[in-house]
């Protein structure tokens, strides 16, 4: 069966779920079958019970089913006309910077080594970015790459991309089922008592009064971005859990950390390390001391000036089950920024990782 066109000027349509589409978000799916639609406007007709999917009320981070029944009610797009998404030219020099990252890759995925700064994707302000790059190496049927996760812009390190819409979908579910295994690795600011453990807190966005930030003038002001300690039961409070375990240290001035997270929340291992009160060096949301704080007089505590300002965070490890069979496991070489640090303090990479060599639970 051939995929239902949106059309326009029509009434009340009802539009099948297609195969590449199996899995996805309905803000998403809404976004591929009719990309004028502005987000406000999208809410607004799911809010109030428009758009039903097999016939029941739905929401918009509904995952939906191949086969599946969308009804869309008649849209006033001219009203509310979304911003023309910028449609980059397939590139040489995205394709070869591309490849540069490449650590695996077969005819369904890749797995890149993000370097430090690289935006995954595109933001206010934000025109460079994987997405975009990966946009750019769109087949002549539209096809291109896709993301499967995201890392922050100042995180390192694995990445993985599926080739087709159907892989993403596929790689999408096994995240969401949590039989993907990521390590991370870290230097964090003192050493972390106990070495070794598990760190279970709800997160929710907006840093609390008590937590601000200074405005231009001088006036405190809330971070919206910035996840926050929250209690069970709080409006938008999600479970967040990281195992971690102390690999090496230079006490009490830092510690290398392996970190393993089984939820995947915004910041959650920046937002963990700051919690047990070891944030992550060169953190520029999660990481901020006053003048006075002794992890910056006292010198046995402070960080050396010789050590790069930079979030010294890396996706070290992915281990996924292939959707075709087998499995995908690919390690990260540490970005120039840590493996200086590394060398500075004498940590070895070959030492003995307890949660890189812990089995699966």
């Amino acid at each position: 069966m051939s995929k239902q066109e949106f059309k326009k000027d029509g009434g009340v349509q009802t539009l099948i779920v297609s195969a590449d589409e199996d899995g996805m978000r309905l803000d998403r799916w809404f976004k591929r079958r009719v990309p004028d639609l502005s987000l406000g406007h999208l809410n607004k007709i799911v809010r109030t019970g428009q758009v039903r999917v097999d016939g029941a009320r739905a929401q918009t981070s509904t995952r939906l089913t191949e086969g599946a029944s969308v009804r869309v009610p008649p849209l006033k797009i001219d009203e509310a006309p979304a911003k023309p998404a910028i449609k980059r030219a397939p590139s040489d020099a995205d394709a070869k910077a591309i490849q540069k990252m490449v650590l695996f890759e077969d005819k369904h995925v890749m797995v890149l080594n993000k370097p430090y700064g690289l935006a995954v994707q595109g933001g206010s302000g934000t025109t460079h970015h994987i997405d975009g790059m990966l946009m750019g190496m769109a087949a002549e049927n539209g096809d291109r790459p896709l993301l499967v996760h995201r890392l922050d812009r100042d995180t390192s390190g694995v990445l993985l991309i599926a080739k087709t819409r159907k892989m993403a979908s596929d790689l999408g579910e096994i995240f969401r089922s949590r039989q993907a295994r990521k390590i991370y690795w870290s230097i964090v600011e003192g050493v972390p008592k106990p070495p070794q453990g598990r760190i279970s807190l709800f997160l929710a966005k907006g840093a609390g009064m008590g937590d601000e930030r200074r405005g231009p003038k001088g006036g405190a002001r809330i971070d919206p971005e910035k996840m926050r300690i929250a209690k069970h039961g709080e409006v938008d409070a999600q479970h967040s859990i990281t195992y971690y375990a102390t690999v090496d240290k230079v006490a009490p001035r830092l510690a290398w950390l392996s970190m393993k997270p089984v939820t995947g929340r915004t910041h959650q291992l920046r937002a963990h390390a700051e919690a047990i009160g070891n944030p992550i060096i060169g953190d520029p949301k999660y990481g901020i001391r006053p003048d006075n704080d002794p992890r910056r007089t006292d010198p046995l505590r402070a960080i050396p000036s010789s050590v790069e300002n930079k979030l010294h965070l890396l996706a070290r490890r992915l281990v996924i089950p292939h959707p075709k069979g087998g499995t995908i496991d690919v390690t990260a070489p540490l970005p120039p920024h840590m493996k200086a640090t590394f060398e500075l303090f004498g940590f070895d990479v070959s030492s003995y990782d307890p949660i890189m060599e812990a089995p699966d639970e």
